[in-house]
């Protein structure tokens, strides 16, 4: 399996003269944490896919492979899709590069076993993107002008093996404006299965407006602190969580002492 990250574009409603992928959550990048959580999940290939500023993103994480759309201010996220996925022939989870989201929203994506597009059972803005699916929860239509939309779908995909040549052809087909999320449609048309992953459960925001970061710092600025801190020893003996003081020795000594 490998993973792509999306991070060619301008940003430009957010306002900032930075691709959006390098503003901070906590003390990382949001490009940062994303390539952490799918080293932590075993994938070690990701695709970069740069524009804007390109220079700047390949010096904040140089251990990812890059590819360079150079009609970033001219296309969209179809086109850099396709671009990443050309002479893949595995499992492929596509991201983009400017959402922030915990790291059990990966988790299950990995462990789907259909080409799947996560989802959040929300009421949306006209700038987010809808979706709607039919009761065997199939994606149906994807986009910013779904009329009657079940919530919004938070630009974190995968499409498997089997299913990658006709999504391919699908994004060929694509205008250089479309949104990746045309191709899924298209893909569908053709009889790609997409199902929809609910992840309303965990936090998932994307980053397009200086007021979505604000929010996504307020929601994640201690998680980075959380996630790098060891896990409390578990007694299986006592069925309880050990204690430990501030630098954990106490519970190491407790667990070696068993």
């Amino acid at each position: 399996m490998k993973a792509v990250i999306l991070a060619a574009g301008l940003g430009s409603r957010l306002g900032k003269s930075l691709p959006k992928c390098l503003n901070h959550i906590g003390s990382e990048t949001i490009l940062s944490r994303q390539m952490r959580f799918f080293h932590k999940h075993g994938i070690k290939q990701v695709i970069v896919v740069v524009g804007y500023k390109k220079d700047l993103v390949m010096e904040e994480n140089p251990e990812a492979l890059f590819k360079y759309n150079p009609f970033f201010s001219s296309t969209n996220t179809a086109k850099s899709l396709l671009l990443a996925l050309e002479n893949l022939d595995e499992d492929v989870i596509w991201v983009n590069g400017d959402v922030v989201f915990d790291i059990e929203v990966l988790q299950e994506v990995v462990c789907a076993e259909y080409s799947v597009a996560a989802v959040d059972t929300k009421k949306c803005g006209p700038e987010e993107i809808k979706y709607t699916a039919d009761f065997q929860g199939n994606l149906l239509e994807i986009s910013k002008h779904v009329q009657k939309p079940w919530g919004e779908a938070v630009g974190i995909n995968k499409v498997l093996q089997k299913d990658l040549a006709e999504f391919r052809q699908a994004l060929k087909i694509c205008h250089n404006n479309d949104y990746f999320e045309k191709g899924m449609e298209i893909a569908i048309n053709t009889g790609v299965i997409f199902k929809t992953l609910d992840i309303s459960s965990h936090r998932c925001i994307e980053i397009d407006f200086p007021q979505d970061l604000i929010q996504a710092q307020s929601m994640f600025e201690n998680m980075t602190q959380l996630e790098s801190l060891p896990r409390i020893p578990y007694d299986i003996k006592q069925n309880k969580h050990l204690h430990f003081n501030a630098d954990f020795d106490f519970a190491k000594k407790q667990v070696a002492a068993k």
